[in-house]
């Protein structure tokens, strides 16, 4: 069988479960500073593409498939993906045991999510992440894979890197604008280990400062989602990096106000504010607010760095970020520097 299509030899070094004995089971907190980043890769490493949330068909992976093999990569993919359960890459069931397997088998070193979409938090409390945390990897995802990202990092303290996934990368690497090109490197750059910083213009309704600290976040739906759950964010003492798309205002300034009723704004060392693709006002009912008033809103009364108009989302300008690694954020009057410490 086709070592691109079904999981063969790696199977065997994995562990099969079932769905009873699948659990989500958070280790000490003494095991949690043992592993914070997992082993950056090197050429021969082994990547793993799975769908633990929508469908996407296995043609739509070839292209980033290929490319991460151009970069001296291994690349395998999961035995869920171009399953379909209705909206799904695969049952639940499905999702969450091809997932499982990944996750335990020690001779994986990264697991890139093909695409985003709705499912994750189908399954999250199904998983155990026990092998993970004793041979983390890095898990790869942006979108609904926030709910990996909070998860593992809440529980575990363990790196992730936020970032495009399969559907992203472009069919034609040779035809692909400046911009994909880019960003799908960062991927690459942020995998091997190398350090980089990210310079932003500046933008009016920019609070100038500078900050250092973990960086986390995602997407502002799925954050406010969690709030409550064994998957919710910590982001104390942490540079917090937002993105969102399809809503309107008024449901953003709603979200917003849980991070700020949850304490989630108090202690942040540093804000970014990524894209925001929105769903326009229905006439005669506007909202009366922009993206920019709606936020510094509600962190008025505190003093750390606010960036808006980050490159990371639902955009072309997605970079890659490593949630869980020490970061610092500069901004001033020229421009905003995001760098890994």
């Amino acid at each position: 069988m086709n070592r691109k299509h079904f999981i063969s030899s790696l199977v065997a070094a994995g562990t099969v479960w079932s769905a009873s004995s699948i659990q989500a089971a958070p280790l000490a907190k003494e095991n949690l500073k043992k592993h914070k980043i997992p082993p950056f890769l090197k050429e021969g490493d082994t990547i793993a593409i799975t769908t633990p949330a929508s469908y996407i068909d296995l043609a739509q992976i070839q292209p980033a498939l290929q490319l991460m093999e151009s970069w001296g990569f291994k690349v395998i993919i999961g035995a869920a993906t171009g399953k379909k359960d209705f909206t799904y890459g695969g049952t639940d069931k499905e999702r969450a045991a091809d997932l499982q397997l990944l996750l335990d088998n020690p001779d994986i070193s990264a697991i890139m999510c093909a695409r985003g979409g709705y499912g994750l938090v189908r399954i999250i409390d199904q998983l155990n992440f026990r092998q993970f945390v004793k041979h983390p990897k890095w898990v790869i995802g942006f979108s609904d894979i926030t709910v990996l990202h909070s998860h593992i990092h809440h529980n575990f303290g363990i790196a992730t890197l936020h970032s495009k996934m399969c559907n992203s990368f472009p069919e034609d690497w040779t035809k692909a604008e400046p911009i994909q090109i880019s960003t799908i490197l960062s991927i690459r750059q942020a995998l091997t280990g190398e350090d980089f910083k990210y310079s932003v213009a500046p933008v009016s309704s920019n609070r100038m400062g500078r900050g250092e600290g973990p960086l986390v976040g995602g997407n502002l739906s799925l954050i406010a989602n969690l709030s409550g759950t064994s998957s919710d964010i910590d982001t104390k003492g942490k540079i917090l990096f937002l993105e969102d798309v399809n809503e309107r205002l008024y449901n953003l300034d709603r979200m917003f106000w849980n991070l700020k009723r949850t304490g989630k704004l108090a202690h942040l060392n540093g804000l970014i504010i990524g894209g925001f693709k929105l769903k326009p006002d229905e006439p005669g009912d506007e909202f009366g607010s922009s993206i920019y008033e709606l936020v510094m809103e509600k962190v008025k009364e505190h003093d750390f760095p606010v960036c808006f108009d980050f490159p990371v989302g639902h955009q072309r300008d997605n970079v890659a970020l490593k949630c869980g690694v020490r970061h610092s954020l500069e901004v001033n009057t020229t421009e905003s520097i995001l760098r890994s410490l």
